[in-house]
Protein backbone atom coordinates (compact mmCIF):
# COMPACT_ATOMS: atom_id res chain seq x y z
CA UNK A 1 0.00 0.00 0.00
CA UNK A 2 1.16 3.57 -0.81
CA UNK A 3 2.02 6.21 2.40
CA UNK A 4 -0.92 7.95 3.33
CA UNK A 5 0.81 11.23 1.59
CA UNK A 6 1.26 9.66 -1.55
CA UNK A 7 -2.55 8.44 -1.50
CA UNK A 8 -4.00 11.35 -0.72
CA UNK A 9 -1.45 13.45 -3.61
CA UNK A 10 -3.11 10.38 -5.75
CA UNK A 11 -7.22 11.55 -4.67
CA UNK A 12 -6.62 15.08 -5.06
CA UNK A 13 -4.65 15.13 -8.34
CA UNK A 14 -7.74 12.81 -9.61
CA UNK A 15 -10.46 14.81 -8.39
CA UNK A 16 -9.62 17.37 -11.30
CA UNK A 17 -9.03 14.22 -13.58
CA UNK A 18 -9.83 14.80 -17.48
CA UNK A 19 -9.43 12.48 -20.11
CA UNK A 20 -7.99 12.77 -23.39
CA UNK A 21 -6.42 10.21 -26.36
CA UNK A 22 -4.07 12.51 -28.40
CA UNK A 23 -3.37 16.54 -27.90
CA UNK A 24 -1.38 19.57 -26.87
CA UNK A 25 -1.81 20.92 -23.00
CA UNK A 26 -2.65 24.81 -22.73
CA UNK A 27 1.09 26.27 -22.99
CA UNK A 28 2.57 23.95 -25.47
CA UNK A 29 5.26 22.19 -23.91
CA UNK A 30 3.88 18.30 -23.37
CA UNK A 31 2.33 16.25 -25.91
CA UNK A 32 0.23 13.24 -24.77
CA UNK A 33 -0.74 10.57 -26.62
CA UNK A 34 -2.59 7.31 -26.02
CA UNK A 35 -4.83 6.14 -23.72
CA UNK A 36 -3.86 8.56 -21.04
CA UNK A 37 -5.66 10.48 -18.26
CA UNK A 38 -4.42 13.68 -17.81
CA UNK A 39 -4.13 15.13 -14.07
CA UNK A 40 -3.77 18.73 -13.39
CA UNK A 41 -0.41 20.66 -13.38
CA UNK A 42 0.86 19.02 -16.22
CA UNK A 43 0.90 15.78 -14.86
CA UNK A 44 -0.60 12.37 -16.36
CA UNK A 45 -1.56 8.42 -15.88
CA UNK A 46 -0.06 6.36 -18.53
CA UNK A 47 -2.53 3.82 -19.07
CA UNK A 48 -2.70 1.66 -22.40
CA UNK A 49 0.61 0.08 -24.12
CA UNK A 50 2.98 2.78 -25.58
CA UNK A 51 0.75 5.85 -24.52
CA UNK A 52 3.46 8.62 -23.98
CA UNK A 53 4.16 11.99 -23.18
CA UNK A 54 7.03 14.15 -24.62
CA UNK A 55 8.63 17.28 -24.68
CA UNK A 56 11.44 19.41 -26.01
CA UNK A 57 14.05 21.34 -23.93
CA UNK A 58 17.37 22.88 -23.68
CA UNK A 59 20.73 22.43 -21.71
CA UNK A 60 22.41 19.15 -20.83
CA UNK A 61 20.26 18.40 -17.51
CA UNK A 62 16.95 16.81 -17.05
CA UNK A 63 15.39 14.55 -14.66
CA UNK A 64 11.90 13.21 -14.95
CA UNK A 65 9.62 12.44 -12.18
CA UNK A 66 7.32 8.87 -12.47
CA UNK A 67 5.25 6.47 -10.00
CA UNK A 68 4.18 3.40 -10.35
CA UNK A 69 0.98 3.95 -9.38
CA UNK A 70 0.25 0.40 -8.20
CA UNK A 71 1.31 -2.14 -5.65
CA UNK A 72 4.17 -3.41 -8.03
CA UNK A 73 6.43 -1.96 -10.37
CA UNK A 74 6.13 -0.86 -13.68
CA UNK A 75 8.32 -0.06 -16.77
CA UNK A 76 8.91 2.95 -19.54
CA UNK A 77 10.75 3.42 -22.09
CA UNK A 78 12.37 6.27 -23.43
CA UNK A 79 13.51 8.19 -26.68
CA UNK A 80 15.90 10.40 -26.61
CA UNK A 81 16.34 12.98 -30.11
CA UNK A 82 14.89 9.58 -32.24
CA UNK A 83 17.15 7.29 -30.36
CA UNK A 84 15.50 4.40 -28.27
CA UNK A 85 17.92 4.41 -24.95
CA UNK A 86 16.56 1.95 -23.02
CA UNK A 87 13.96 1.31 -20.18
CA UNK A 88 13.47 2.20 -16.66
CA UNK A 89 11.67 0.26 -13.81
CA UNK A 90 9.50 2.20 -12.12
CA UNK A 91 9.56 0.69 -7.91
CA UNK A 92 6.39 0.23 -6.20
CA UNK A 93 6.23 3.59 -3.85
CA UNK A 94 5.89 7.20 -4.05
CA UNK A 95 6.87 9.56 -7.24
CA UNK A 96 10.39 8.73 -7.78
CA UNK A 97 13.64 10.65 -9.75
CA UNK A 98 15.33 9.42 -12.61
CA UNK A 99 17.92 11.63 -14.31
CA UNK A 100 18.54 11.74 -18.14
CA UNK A 101 22.06 11.42 -19.19
CA UNK A 102 22.41 14.01 -22.33
CA UNK A 103 25.11 12.51 -24.64
CA UNK A 104 24.81 15.44 -27.85
CA UNK A 105 25.85 18.61 -28.07
CA UNK A 106 22.50 19.89 -29.88
CA UNK A 107 20.83 22.92 -28.79
CA UNK A 108 17.55 21.40 -28.23
CA UNK A 109 16.88 18.11 -27.09
CA UNK A 110 13.16 15.87 -27.40
CA UNK A 111 12.40 13.49 -24.74
CA UNK A 112 9.53 10.84 -25.58
CA UNK A 113 8.30 8.55 -22.25
CA UNK A 114 6.37 5.62 -23.86
CA UNK A 115 4.53 3.28 -21.15
CA UNK A 116 6.10 0.02 -21.82
CA UNK A 117 3.12 -2.22 -20.12
CA UNK A 118 -0.30 -2.86 -20.98
CA UNK A 119 -3.42 -1.64 -18.92
CA UNK A 120 -4.04 -4.48 -17.08
CA UNK A 121 -0.52 -4.61 -15.24
CA UNK A 122 -1.05 -0.75 -14.02
CA UNK A 123 -0.28 2.37 -14.68
CA UNK A 124 2.20 5.21 -14.62
CA UNK A 125 2.13 8.62 -13.29
CA UNK A 126 4.35 11.47 -15.15
CA UNK A 127 4.90 13.78 -12.38
CA UNK A 128 6.45 16.95 -14.39
CA UNK A 129 10.31 17.20 -15.05
CA UNK A 130 13.36 19.82 -14.24
CA UNK A 131 14.21 20.43 -17.65
CA UNK A 132 14.15 23.62 -19.27
CA UNK A 133 11.10 23.06 -21.62
CA UNK A 134 10.72 24.79 -24.65
CA UNK A 135 7.63 24.59 -27.08
CA UNK A 136 6.63 21.60 -28.51
CA UNK A 137 4.43 21.50 -32.16
CA UNK A 138 1.99 18.63 -33.26
CA UNK A 139 2.76 17.41 -36.70
CA UNK A 140 -0.53 16.18 -38.57
CA UNK A 141 -0.39 12.83 -39.36
CA UNK A 142 -2.67 9.53 -40.69
CA UNK A 143 -3.89 7.32 -37.48
CA UNK A 144 -4.39 3.84 -36.93
CA UNK A 145 -5.62 2.22 -33.22
CA UNK A 146 -5.02 -1.20 -32.64
CA UNK A 147 -7.06 -3.00 -30.91
CA UNK A 148 -6.07 -6.70 -29.27
CA UNK A 149 -4.79 -8.93 -26.88
CA UNK A 150 -1.49 -9.81 -25.69
CA UNK A 151 0.20 -10.29 -28.84
CA UNK A 152 -0.97 -6.70 -29.74
CA UNK A 153 0.08 -5.26 -26.76
CA UNK A 154 4.12 -6.94 -26.90
CA UNK A 155 3.17 -8.84 -23.85
CA UNK A 156 6.16 -12.00 -22.98
CA UNK A 157 8.52 -10.46 -25.78
CA UNK A 158 11.24 -9.34 -24.09
CA UNK A 159 12.96 -11.88 -21.82
CA UNK A 160 16.80 -9.94 -22.54
CA UNK A 161 16.47 -8.00 -18.97
CA UNK A 162 15.16 -10.43 -16.49
CA UNK A 163 14.65 -14.53 -18.53
CA UNK A 164 11.05 -16.05 -19.08
CA UNK A 165 11.20 -18.14 -16.27
CA UNK A 166 12.38 -15.64 -13.76
CA UNK A 167 10.43 -12.57 -12.75
CA UNK A 168 7.04 -11.07 -13.57
CA UNK A 169 4.55 -11.28 -16.68
CA UNK A 170 4.96 -7.39 -16.76
CA UNK A 171 8.70 -8.16 -16.74
CA UNK A 172 8.73 -9.36 -20.24
CA UNK A 173 6.71 -6.75 -21.37
CA UNK A 174 7.84 -4.48 -24.89
CA UNK A 175 5.20 -1.96 -25.92
CA UNK A 176 7.67 0.04 -27.79
CA UNK A 177 8.46 -2.95 -30.14
CA UNK A 178 5.04 -4.10 -30.50
CA UNK A 179 4.18 -4.38 -34.02
CA UNK A 180 1.36 -1.74 -34.11
CA UNK A 181 3.91 1.22 -32.47
CA UNK A 182 6.16 -0.27 -34.75
CA UNK A 183 4.56 -0.52 -38.12
CA UNK A 184 3.43 3.08 -37.49
CA UNK A 185 6.89 4.89 -36.95
CA UNK A 186 7.70 2.88 -40.33
CA UNK A 187 4.73 4.46 -42.26
CA UNK A 188 4.68 7.95 -40.19
CA UNK A 189 1.27 7.24 -38.48
CA UNK A 190 0.04 8.24 -35.19
CA UNK A 191 -1.20 5.29 -32.94
CA UNK A 192 -3.42 4.17 -30.13
CA UNK A 193 -3.28 0.91 -28.62
CA UNK A 194 -6.47 -0.50 -26.71
CA UNK A 195 -5.34 -4.53 -26.33
CA UNK A 196 -5.30 -6.71 -23.13
CA UNK A 197 -3.52 -9.69 -22.58
CA UNK A 198 -5.85 -12.69 -22.23
CA UNK A 199 -8.76 -11.26 -23.60
CA UNK A 200 -10.96 -11.80 -26.38
CA UNK A 201 -14.48 -10.72 -28.39
CA UNK A 202 -16.45 -13.56 -26.46
CA UNK A 203 -14.75 -15.42 -23.64
CA UNK A 204 -10.80 -14.66 -22.86
CA UNK A 205 -7.90 -17.31 -22.86
CA UNK A 206 -9.47 -19.21 -19.75
CA UNK A 207 -12.60 -17.69 -18.99
CA UNK A 208 -16.24 -18.50 -20.42
CA UNK A 209 -17.23 -14.72 -19.82
CA UNK A 210 -18.16 -15.90 -16.19
CA UNK A 211 -15.51 -13.66 -13.58
CA UNK A 212 -13.80 -11.44 -16.65
CA UNK A 213 -14.55 -8.58 -18.86
CA UNK A 214 -13.92 -9.68 -22.56
CA UNK A 215 -13.33 -6.29 -24.78
CA UNK A 216 -16.48 -5.13 -25.67
CA UNK A 217 -17.31 -5.41 -21.48
CA UNK A 218 -14.46 -2.70 -21.34
CA UNK A 219 -13.45 -0.89 -24.77
CA UNK A 220 -15.32 2.26 -23.90
CA UNK A 221 -13.86 2.36 -20.42
CA UNK A 222 -10.43 4.59 -20.70
CA UNK A 223 -8.50 2.36 -18.12
CA UNK A 224 -9.43 -0.62 -20.15
CA UNK A 225 -11.68 -1.96 -17.12
CA UNK A 226 -15.21 -2.48 -16.26
CA UNK A 227 -14.57 0.13 -12.98
CA UNK A 228 -17.22 2.77 -12.56
CA UNK A 229 -14.94 4.82 -10.73
CA UNK A 230 -12.98 5.23 -14.02
CA UNK A 231 -13.36 7.71 -16.73
CA UNK A 232 -15.32 6.86 -20.18
CA UNK A 233 -12.91 7.01 -22.90
CA UNK A 234 -13.90 10.04 -24.86
CA UNK A 235 -13.06 8.70 -28.70
CA UNK A 236 -10.94 11.76 -29.58
CA UNK A 237 -8.76 10.19 -31.91
CA UNK A 238 -10.93 9.77 -34.61
CA UNK A 239 -8.38 6.87 -36.68
CA UNK A 240 -8.33 6.61 -40.37
CA UNK A 241 -8.01 3.03 -39.13
CA UNK A 242 -9.18 0.36 -36.81
CA UNK A 243 -7.13 -2.89 -36.71
CA UNK A 244 -8.82 -5.33 -34.63
CA UNK A 245 -6.91 -8.56 -33.71
CA UNK A 246 -9.21 -10.55 -31.51
CA UNK A 247 -9.64 -14.18 -31.79
CA UNK A 248 -6.44 -15.86 -30.40
CA UNK A 249 -8.44 -16.10 -26.86
CA UNK A 250 -11.39 -17.05 -28.27
CA UNK A 251 -10.04 -20.01 -29.63
CA UNK A 252 -7.88 -20.93 -26.79
CA UNK A 253 -8.25 -24.31 -25.36
CA UNK A 254 -7.19 -22.44 -21.59
CA UNK A 255 -5.34 -24.09 -19.31
CA UNK A 256 -5.92 -27.69 -19.43
CA UNK A 257 -7.80 -27.68 -15.71
CA UNK A 258 -10.24 -25.05 -16.02
CA UNK A 259 -13.98 -26.17 -17.80
CA UNK A 260 -13.47 -24.74 -21.48
CA UNK A 261 -16.80 -25.47 -23.45
CA UNK A 262 -15.86 -25.81 -27.88
CA UNK A 263 -15.36 -22.94 -29.62
CA UNK A 264 -19.06 -21.15 -30.43
CA UNK A 265 -19.20 -19.44 -33.37
CA UNK A 266 -21.97 -17.77 -33.52
CA UNK A 267 -21.62 -16.18 -30.18
CA UNK A 268 -18.18 -15.05 -31.77
CA UNK A 269 -19.49 -13.65 -34.92
CA UNK A 270 -22.58 -11.96 -33.13
CA UNK A 271 -19.70 -10.26 -30.62
CA UNK A 272 -17.83 -9.08 -33.21
CA UNK A 273 -20.55 -7.33 -35.53
CA UNK A 274 -21.87 -5.88 -32.40
CA UNK A 275 -18.85 -4.06 -31.46
CA UNK A 276 -17.83 -3.14 -34.58
CA UNK A 277 -21.53 -1.71 -34.87
CA UNK A 278 -20.58 0.45 -31.35
CA UNK A 279 -17.05 1.21 -33.54
CA UNK A 280 -19.19 2.98 -35.98
CA UNK A 281 -21.34 4.74 -33.80
CA UNK A 282 -18.11 6.70 -32.47
CA UNK A 283 -15.89 6.42 -35.74
CA UNK A 284 -18.17 7.06 -38.50
CA UNK A 285 -15.60 7.84 -41.04
CA UNK A 286 -13.38 4.79 -40.27
CA UNK A 287 -11.63 2.32 -41.98
CA UNK A 288 -12.05 -1.18 -39.96
CA UNK A 289 -9.44 -4.00 -40.64
CA UNK A 290 -10.20 -7.20 -38.77
CA UNK A 291 -7.09 -9.71 -38.80
CA UNK A 292 -6.84 -13.74 -38.01
CA UNK A 293 -4.13 -14.36 -35.39
CA UNK A 294 -0.65 -16.40 -36.29
CA UNK A 295 -1.01 -18.26 -33.29
CA UNK A 296 -4.33 -19.88 -34.84
CA UNK A 297 -3.35 -22.76 -37.13
CA UNK A 298 -4.63 -26.05 -38.40
CA UNK A 299 -8.35 -26.33 -38.31
CA UNK A 300 -9.09 -23.58 -35.84
CA UNK A 301 -7.43 -21.28 -38.64
CA UNK A 302 -10.08 -22.67 -41.22
CA UNK A 303 -12.61 -22.15 -38.45
CA UNK A 304 -11.03 -18.23 -37.69
CA UNK A 305 -11.50 -17.22 -41.43
CA UNK A 306 -14.67 -18.60 -42.30
CA UNK A 307 -15.83 -16.99 -38.84
CA UNK A 308 -13.85 -13.28 -40.28
CA UNK A 309 -15.98 -13.68 -43.59
CA UNK A 310 -19.25 -13.67 -42.00
CA UNK A 311 -18.50 -10.43 -39.83
CA UNK A 312 -16.92 -8.77 -42.48
CA UNK A 313 -20.41 -10.20 -44.75
CA UNK A 314 -22.72 -9.19 -42.19
CA UNK A 315 -21.91 -5.14 -43.34
CA UNK A 316 -22.10 -6.25 -47.01
CA UNK A 317 -25.12 -4.34 -47.34
CA UNK A 318 -23.83 -1.29 -45.19
CA UNK A 319 -23.33 2.13 -47.87
CA UNK A 320 -22.87 4.45 -44.81
CA UNK A 321 -19.02 3.03 -44.10
CA UNK A 322 -16.27 1.94 -45.75
CA UNK A 323 -16.18 -1.88 -46.49
CA UNK A 324 -14.68 -4.00 -43.82
CA UNK A 325 -10.88 -5.05 -44.85
CA UNK A 326 -9.44 -8.98 -44.12
CA UNK A 327 -6.09 -9.23 -43.61
CA UNK A 328 -4.29 -12.24 -42.51
CA UNK A 329 -1.06 -13.00 -40.86
CA UNK A 330 1.26 -16.23 -41.54
CA UNK A 331 0.91 -18.85 -39.05
CA UNK A 332 4.46 -18.40 -36.40
CA UNK A 333 6.02 -20.52 -34.59
CA UNK A 334 6.75 -17.75 -31.15
CA UNK A 335 10.11 -17.05 -30.21
CA UNK A 336 9.10 -15.11 -26.90
CA UNK A 337 8.19 -16.04 -23.35
CA UNK A 338 5.29 -18.21 -22.22
CA UNK A 339 4.46 -19.03 -26.27
CA UNK A 340 4.30 -15.48 -26.97
CA UNK A 341 6.19 -13.39 -30.41
CA UNK A 342 9.18 -12.16 -29.52
CA UNK A 343 10.88 -8.29 -30.14
CA UNK A 344 11.61 -10.27 -33.48
CA UNK A 345 8.46 -12.19 -34.40
CA UNK A 346 6.81 -8.53 -33.69
CA UNK A 347 9.27 -7.26 -36.40
CA UNK A 348 7.73 -10.03 -38.73
CA UNK A 349 4.37 -9.15 -38.07
CA UNK A 350 5.61 -5.06 -38.94
CA UNK A 351 7.24 -6.49 -41.79
CA UNK A 352 3.23 -8.65 -43.09
CA UNK A 353 1.24 -6.05 -41.81
CA UNK A 354 3.00 -2.83 -42.65
CA UNK A 355 2.30 -2.50 -46.53
CA UNK A 356 -1.07 -3.74 -46.40
CA UNK A 357 -1.95 -0.62 -43.69
CA UNK A 358 0.05 2.12 -45.93
CA UNK A 359 -1.49 1.31 -49.01
CA UNK A 360 -4.98 1.54 -46.90
CA UNK A 361 -3.61 4.90 -45.56
CA UNK A 362 -2.65 6.44 -49.20
CA UNK A 363 -6.10 5.31 -50.35
CA UNK A 364 -7.87 7.94 -48.11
Amino acid sequence: MFPKKIALLITFLLISAFSNSQTLNSNKTFLYQGRVDRLSNDNVILIGTASSVSFNFTGKECSISLQSVDPHHNYVQLVLDGKYIGKIRIEKGGVQFFPIKITSNQKEHHLEIYKNTEAQSGNVLFAGTTAKLTSISFKTKKKIEFIGDSITSGAASDGSDIPCDKGEYYDHHNGYYAYGPTLSRAIEADYLMSCVSGIGMYRNWNDEHKDEAIMPDVYQNLYLTKEASKPRYDFAFQPNIISIALGTNDFSGGDGKKERLPFDPEKYVSNYINFIKMLYEHNPKVQIVITNSPMVNGERAVVFEDCLNKVKNAFANDKAHKPIQIFKFKPMTPNGCIGHPDVADQKVLTDEYAPFLKKLLNEK
